[in-house]
Order: structure tokens, then C-alpha cells, then sequence
């Protein structure tokens, strides 16, 4: 059975056979696991009131261990969300009252992003979810399959331009 990828590349081969578009084949595969991936993790974060970004603060100042503060640098530099939307994310959370804002005991002009027990109790309800949501997207492949796939993956994510 082919994919739609498949029958791209197949029209492709028929239109301009002299081309290499082996290349299409990955990231066109890529682009569209991508997709979906982020599709069924937005499920499950709209079920906990969050969003991708919102859960990666969190996540982010979770695993950062107690007291779970980071400078808003930190935060930007440890999570999967650009320098540019950390202070929008972050307004957006303090105004639930998932994050605190407070003075930098080190830096008199700077800040630190603390979790509040309020956010740490979401984030620690929506990480199993989140997981069990990742298992479901992955159970096509086998434990040795998967570590392949992020060795892979790493191999190309950590390119430079």
C-alpha cells in the first residue's frame, strides 16, 4: 500500500525521471508524522486547559527540580519555546495562577519564573496523560525500532543551517 508521500514520489518519477527526489521520501514523512504528532498532543493537553507551549513551561520548571524557579532565560534556553514567547507564555500563565513572577535574590533587576503549587499539581496530572499519549503514537514500533528512530532523528536535529 502507498502513502500519499508514495504516490508523490511516484508522480513525480513520471514527471521529471531524471530528478532525485529520494530526499521527499523522509522529510515528507517527517512533515507529516509532525502533524499528526502535534494533533494528538493537543488532545491531551485541551483536556488538561493547556497547550503545547503552556505544558512545556511547566514541564520545564518541573524538571528543573525544587524550588522549580528559572530566570526567564533559562526558561526560554531548557524548553521548546522561542526567547520571543516566553513573556507572552508567561503572562498568560501567571494570570491563571499556574506560574509566579518573583524578585531574583542574585540579579536586583531581574526575575525568576517560579511554579506555583497550583501549576505544579496540572503539570503533574497532565504529564502521565501526555506520556500515555506519546506510547500511543510510538506503539507502532518496536522498543529497538524507537531507539533507532531517536538516534536518527537526533543525528539530523542537531545540525547546524
Amino acid at each position: 500500500m502507498t502513502d500519499q508521500v508514495g504516490r508523490i514520489l511516484e508522480q513525480w518519477q513520471r514527471e521529471k525521471p531524471g530528478l532525485d527526489v529520494s530526499p521527499m521520501a523522509v522529510i515528507g514523512r517527517l512533515s507529516r508524522t509532525a502533524l499528526t504528532v502535534e494533533s494528538r498532543l493537543a488532545g491531551t493537553f485541551e483536556r488538561h486547559g493547556l497547550d503545547a507551549s503552556a505544558f512545556d513551561v511547566l514541564a520545564t520548571l518541573l524538571r528543573s527540580g525544587a524550588p522549580y524557579r528559572l530566570s526567564p532565560a533559562e526558561l526560554a534556553l531548557e524548553s521548546m519555546i522561542s526567547t520571543s514567547a516566553v513573556a507572552q507564555r508567561l503572562n498568560k500563565l501567571e494570570a491563571r495562577g499556574l506560574v509566579a513572577r518573583e524578585a531574583n535574590p542574585n540579579d536586583g533587576r531581574g526575575t525568576l519564573v517560579a511554579l506555583t503549587d497550583t501549576g505544579k499539581g496540572l503539570i503533574e496530572k497532565a504529564l502521565p496523560d501526555h506520556l500515555e499519549t506519546e506510547r500511543a503514537i510510538l506503539s507502532p514500533l518496536s522498543g529497538d525500532e524507537q531507539a533507532a528512530l531517536a538516534l536518527l532523528l537526533g543525528r539530523i536535529g542537531n545540525t547546524e543551517g
